[in-house]
């Protein structure tokens, strides 16, 4: 056990040090490392690593990041945010443009998948327009994270809530999806509370319309991404349905794909696998076993235990990683009285956890480091923003599950 818990540290050490920059390791390369421990110290056997690969989560995500990648390559975001400088006319309106639409997109395509093709847009905006940098990258940063609690197809986390949980696509996003909308206007006010001194006036050099915003190809994108969303909602899987309507728009492409696979984060993939061995590693040993034993999950009745419950969600996916804390507490779940619920509470709470701290999600370091040409995001700053931010959506995002589900 003793084996385990020491692998497993060691591997957050790694990815949390890559996120402060202190070694020259990154988090793909910090999980490698932890996952090949497990086996090479005999915390898991070679096929007990490779079975806790949860395959139908990565299938998911790359589905979502490679639907991302169509609309990337085809010149979609950047003729999305010429025309939402065109249309703003001001900086308020084109913040809550860009809180709406990074939230919107987030919901369809992952929040990593838009933070990583939507940053040097908003670097762009940022540069033609001379604005201050830190509300529009806040905005994309905090936004992401925010829509993106609207479907299972979000962000990773909630994928892996689906997959472990067995949620319905229809039904979550019917139960949290006002809890999106709810929540990006929350996050939309913050911003402007927190910035009105720096989005008043008119924005500068707005490039004149050239081209059309959707282009035949953004279209059967947009197309195939609809066709999914009502597939996910009649009830099919999602892992499969994700890959489905990939290769579906490839076949439609009828181009050479190679320039499409260099804009999928391959090295999230690989980040995730590491995890899921590193974490199975510990939960076998029975480390997490005796933990619960001593701090139970469950406690008491009642909506008194439900926020306990969604406050230690929320806590938990900012000190061990969302990612990694939902496959640690996924066993404990069965103990809770309302098992379902507390899956989507889940979704939801680790999904706002995001905002808490620059570190609190990898589409905030995204962003941050992709800002780096207009002054970049500190931890600070964000903490200013993101702090409150998260407390409030995530109290508000229990609320309504206690009222509602």
């Amino acid at each position: 056990m003793v084996t385990a818990v020491v692998v497993f540290a060691a591997t957050y050490v790694l990815v949390a040090a890559r996120r402060l920059g202190w070694l020259a390791l990154d988090r793909p390369a910090g999980a490698l490392l932890g996952a090949v421990a497990c086996v090479a110290l005999g915390v898991l056997g070679p096929d007990q690593a490779l079975a806790a690969v949860d395959g139908r989560t990565l299938l998911l995500l790359f589905g979502m990041m490679g639907m991302g990648a169509f609309l990337g390559a085809d010149g979609f975001f950047d003729r999305a945010a010429l025309a939402l400088a065109r249309w703003a006319r001001t900086p308020a309106r084109l913040l809550g443009a860009l809180v709406w639409g990074a939230g919107g997109l987030a919901a369809l395509v992952t929040n990593d998948a838009v933070c990583v093709l939507g940053a040097p847009l908003v670097v762009a905006l940022v540069q033609r327009h001379r604005l201050r940098a830190l509300p529009f990258v806040l905005a994309l940063a905090t936004a992401a994270n925010t829509g993106s609690v609207a479907t299972l197809v979000g962000n990773p986390q909630n994928m892996l809530c689906a997959a472990l949980g067995g949620l319905s696509y229809r039904d979550h996003l019917v139960l949290v999806g006002p809890i999106a909308v709810l929540g990006l206007a929350v996050n939309h006010l913050a911003l402007r509370m927190a910035f009105a001194r720096d989005l008043g006036g008119r924005l500068d050099d707005i490039a004149p319309a050239i081209e059309p915003v959707c282009t035949r190809s953004t279209w059967l994108t947009l197309a195939v991404l609809a066709a999914m969303v009502v597939l996910y909602t009649a009830g099919t899987d999602l892992a499969w349905t994700a890959a489905g309507g990939c290769a579906v728009r490839l076949v439609l492409h009828r181009d050479d794909p190679r320039a499409l696979w260099s804009r999928i984060d391959w090295t999230i993939l690989l980040f995730f696998a590491g995890l899921f061995v590193v974490v199975a590693g510990l939960v076998h040993s029975g480390a997490t076993t005796r933990a619960f034993e001593h701090v139970a999950l469950w406690r008491g009745e009642g909506a008194a235990a439900w926020a306990r419950l969604s406050a230690i969600f929320l806590v938990g996916s900012n000190v061990v990683s969302n990612v990694p804390f939902i496959l640690v507490v996924q066993r404990e779940l069965a103990h809770v009285p309302d098992p379902t619920l507390a899956w989507e509470l889940l979704a939801v709470a680790s999904t706002f956890a995001g905002n808490l701290t620059l570190l609190g999600s990898v589409a905030n370091v995204i962003v941050a480091e992709a800002a780096r040409p207009i002054g970049g995001l500190g931890f600070w700053e964000y903490l200013r923003v993101g702090f409150p931010l998260a407390i409030v959506t995530t109290a508000m995002g229990t609320a309504w599950l206690l009222v509602w589900a």
